[in-house]
């Protein structure tokens, strides 16, 4: 099967045009079965010979695009060896666009384009061709595919996808300095002619930028690009396709370059002078102006320091962070009397400074800051002016001088000055001043040992105006004088062995002294004149202002003498000399082999040396809370013991206890207490010789001790209780007759006086009948708590014979 590919004359010169091959293969083998049309046939028996498929040579179909005629545009031909022309075969065809965008000629195989391509939209189109028999509609050559790619024409122009572009590039950069890249697309075949090679140039700008042509990279065409001057460059950058030949299309974009700044500028003072005013009074650390240099740079190229060439010596400068200002201060008090004007100089420098610069010039500047003190009232000045000392002898008599303090007005008028002591400081008011003078005097006796030092305030004003006033300190020192005896220092007690040996150290004294010679303290030590005749003890002065006791002779006994007393004479070196005489107690004790003390008669000095006073204190404190603790608790139990009697003795008769209790009745004991009924007459005996009080006990009661016999024998005899139980056995008779009684269970008392008491009856009831009328049998339906108090009160029935 043999395919023709043709295009329309005036596109060959870019197609390889109509393409025939034909191949032809002879085999011995049996033909495939997709063979059908071409056939010869042999006569049985004999060797067949058989025609085989052909081989196929494609070539592409092309159509060109964006095609504007009126007819339908020929794109090609298939077609099959085995047509002969008669129109038996049909030609079909299958795929992308088939039957829409291209068609076939049945009879023919004429493929037409219908519809205007575009080759950027879709470059080509896979069809399948097939040759079938018209009358059977079986195929007589294998399904077959095909491409019709379209051709291109230059029809796009090229397009800056990226842009507007925005780039930058610093100051002063050197000719050909890259500064950015643009990129233009163009959507034709870049295989097929020129149509998609873009070339650029620049329209607008080329005068300080250029740009390549084939990569469209913008370089800087001038070295003087100044940011301060123009900042930013707005370029029109052009691409052309067609490599830029004639008839080429293009396009544009816009490419915005920015400055960048690099610190080319160095800081100026807009003025050469500024003049500033601030008074003497102003606090150290007072601003007294601000200065501030300009920098046509920007950024941290701007940054500036600030620093005093002259005058650093009373100001200082510091730099605001934020408005980059140079803030001049004061830093030492000014003086107005002292000097009037100062000027300072004050220079500006760059921070970052750019070494590929520095032949522009010098990055710094200077400017002159005058400043004018002006004067002010001041108060009084001190000299010394951080305070005074003075001195003076303890023993100096009152009225005397102790010191004198200066002031003056450091204003030109040089005003009159009034001194005084605040008395906040001398409350006592030891001191006294002279207000004009300033001369300070004792007004009180000194004594060194309970204050060597007073520290006082002295006030310092102007005599016209009180406001004016300033403060000093004094310190005054009180010098010593010898005014206080030497003193032996504790422990002024010493102990010794029976057996201590003559020479032996048993004790080494010191001394204390409340004086302070300015010389050091000097001590003697001796024996007192009382004690020259001692031949049992000797004292040496070891000349460091201690003294060695030391013993004379051997072989003291205790049991004949324990205690030795030693008087000793200190005296000291100050002039004139004090003196005073201390007792040293030397105890006598029994020791061991080892010379340590065994036993003697200074136990309470063992002790008070063992135990401190703290000791002592705590061991009484502990003593006198355990007596406190046993008499509380004794208090205590004797409170309880009285209150148990007081209440066995208590009169019960005086005692109403009444119940209102609708309980289990008399088997309910738990409703009420019962000791109280139990205890009723339990009276405690009395020990008392001349027999129980009977004023205390029932008069029924009374009348039978009262006649037992005046012996009191009788009075151990029990009581005879049998007129109390008749009395409360007609009392229940006579509340069971009684109709007002309420059915409740209850209990009633009775106080009774025997039968001889002038008193009338307590009790409410007054009826004396023994029997009861009233039928009390409604109470069984009142619930099983009343069942057994109806029983009581039914009336008795005879037994039934027999039960």
């Amino acid at each position: 099967m043999v395919f023709f590919g043709r295009v329309r004359a005036w596109t060959l010169l870019a197609t390889l045009g109509l393409l025939c091959c034909c191949n032809f293969n002879k085999s011995g083998a049996s033909r495939t079965s997709g063979t059908i049309s071409g056939q010869v046939k042999q006569e049985e028996g004999a060797s067949s010979l058989e025609r085989v498929k052909r081989g196929w040579v494609w070539n592409q179909f092309f159509v060109v695009e964006e095609y504007t005629g009126t007819e339908p545009l020929y794109v090609g031909k298939i077609h099959t060896d085995s047509d002969e022309g008669e129109g038996n075969i049909k030609y079909t065809i299958s795929g992308e666009g088939a039957g829409s965008i291209f068609l076939i000629d049945e009879l023919t195989g004429d493929i037409h384009a219908t519809e205007r391509l575009d080759r950027e939209e879709k470059a080509f189109y896979t069809l399948r061709a097939q040759a079938r028999d018209r009358l059977t509609d079986d195929p007589l050559e294998p399904e077959s595919e095909f491409v019709i790619k379209v051709q291109d024409i230059n029809d796009s122009e090229p397009q800056f996808l990226e842009g507007p572009y925005i780039g930058s590039v610093a100051e002063l950069s050197p000719i050909g300095t890259s500064v950015m890249k643009v990129t233009a697309s163009d959507a034709d075949d870049p295989t097929y002619g020129s149509s998609a090679r873009v070339v650029y140039s620049v329209l607008d700008g080329e005068r300080f930028f250029t740009v390549d042509r084939h990569t469209g990279i913008i370089m800087t065409a001038v070295a003087d690009l100044d940011r301060e001057t123009q900042d930013r460059y707005e370029l029109v950058v052009k691409a052309t396709d067609m490599a830029g030949q004639m008839g080429g299309l293009s396009g544009s974009t816009t490419v915005t370059i920015v400055i960048t700044d690099v610190n080319d500028n160095p800081p100026r003072f807009p003025q050469k002078m500024y003049q500033f005013s601030v008074s003497e009074g102003a606090a150290v650390g007072t601003p007294v102006g601000r200065v501030i240099a300009t920098d046509a740079d920007m950024g941290e190229n701007t940054d500036m320091s600030y620093l005093i060439r002259e005058g650093g010596e009373l100001f200082k400068v510091t730099t605001d962070v934020e408005t980059q200002e140079a803030v001049v201060a004061i830093k030492k008090q000014l003086d107005f009397e002292s000097k009037r004007t100062h000027n300072v100089v004050v220079e500006a420098v760059n921070k970052h400074v750019d070494p590929r610069f520095v032949d522009l010039g010098s990055f710094r500047d200077q400017t002159i800051v005058r400043v004018s003190v002006s004067d002010v009232d001041e108060p009084p000045i001190f000299q010394p002016a951080d305070g005074t000392t003075m001195e003076v002898q303890e023993d100096a008599k009152v009225g005397a001088l102790v010191g004198v303090v200066t002031a003056r007005d450091p204003d030109v008028k040089n005003k009159p000055i009034r001194f005084s002591i605040d008395r906040t400081t001398d409350q006592e008011m030891i001191f006294y001043i002279d207000p004009e003078s300033g001369a300070i005097t004792l007004g009180k006796i000194l004594d060194r040992e309970i204050a060597g030092w007073h520290n006082i305030t002295v006030k310092a004003e102007e005599a016209d105006n009180h406001t004016m006033a300033s403060f000093s300190p004094v310190s005054i020192r009180i010098l010593d004088v010898n005014d206080n005896p030497p003193e032996l220092a504790t422990p002024f007690e010493a102990s010794i062995c029976e057996d201590a040996k003559p020479g032996q150290l048993i004790h080494t004294i010191s001394v204390v002294d409340r004086d302070e010679p300015q010389s050091g303290h000097r001590f003697y030590f001796t024996l007192a004149p009382e004690a020259s005749s001692n031949r049992h003890f000797t004292l040496r002065d070891v000349k460091d202002n201690t003294a060695g006791i030391h013993t004379q002779r051997s072989g003291f006994n205790r049991h004949e003498q324990n205690v030795y007393f030693l008087p000793i004479l200190v005296v000291d070196s100050g002039s004139p000399s004090l003196s005073s005489t201390g007792t040293l107690t030397i105890h006598v004790c029994g020791c061991d082999t080892d010379g340590a003390i065994q036993s003697c008669n200074a136990t309470a000095y063992v002790m008070s040396a063992a135990l401190s006073p703290g000791a002592l204190i705590a061991l009484l404190v502990c003593m006198l809370i355990l007596i406190v603790l046993v008499l509380l608790i004794l208090t205590l139990k004797r409170h309880r013991k009285g209150q148990r009697m007081t209440e066995d003795e208590e009169d019960m008769r005086d005692n109403v206890i009444k119940y209102n209790d609708e309980g289990g009745g008399e088997q309910d004991t738990q409703a009420y207490d019962m000791s109280a009924l139990r205890n009723l007459y339990d009276f405690p005996e009395s020990k008392s010789d001349s027999g129980p009080d009977i004023r205390s006990l029932p008069q029924w009661l009374q009348a039978n001790r009262v006649g037992g016999g005046a012996d009191g024998a009788a009075a151990a005899a029990p009581a005879d209780f049998s007129l109390f139980e008749s009395y409360i056995r007609k009392k229940v008779e006579q509340a069971d007759a009684d109709l007002s009684v309420p059915p409740y269970d209850s209990f009633q008392t009775y106080a009774f006086e025997g039968s001889s008491s002038p008193a009338l009856s307590l009790s409410s009831i007054n009826t004396l009948s023994t029997t009861s009328e009233q039928d009390f049998s409604y109470l069984s339906d009142w619930g099983p708590r009343f069942r057994q108090l109806a029983g009581y009160y039914a009336p008795e029935r005879p037994e039934k014979e027999g039960s």
